[in-house]
């Protein structure tokens, strides 16, 4: 059973900085899959703030490029994700999910994590 497990939210000032971590485990190919990092703030949908393929190549949303760093570690069958946040705006205040597998592809992602909560104040 894959499992995807956040940490890393919590409340900061804006122009402050936290770092996300999400390891994911239980597929033995989770090194092989796109990962991502979405987030949902209230009242509003889901969007993809940043994904990182199998192979390294990142994207970013026009409003997070440049604050925000995606990266990962792939051990044998495991995955570490994570997303460095600087600079961080009250609009980035929202609940923080990890993805893995179809990231951006119909259907997908496959799997998500349960999300983390990202409060930034004023």
């Amino acid at each position: 059973q894959v499992q995807l497990v956040e940490s890393g939210g919590g409340s900061v000032q804006a122009g402050g900085s936290l770092k996300l971590s999400c390891g994911a485990s239980g597929y033995i190919f989770i090194s092989r899959c796109g990962m991502g990092w979405y987030r949902q703030a209230p009242g509003k949908e889901r969007e993809l703030v940043s994904s990182i393929s199998s192979d390294g190549t990142t994207n970013y949303a026009d409003s997070v490029k440049g604050r925000f760093t995606i990266s990962r570690d792939n051990a044998k069958s495991t995955s570490t994700l994570y997303l460095q946040m600087n600079s961080l705006k009250t609009e980035d205040t929202a609940v923080y999910y990890c993805a893995a597998c179809r990231i951006e592809l119909p259907g997908g992602p496959n799997y998500w994590g349960q999300g983390t909560q990202v409060t930034v104040s004023s």
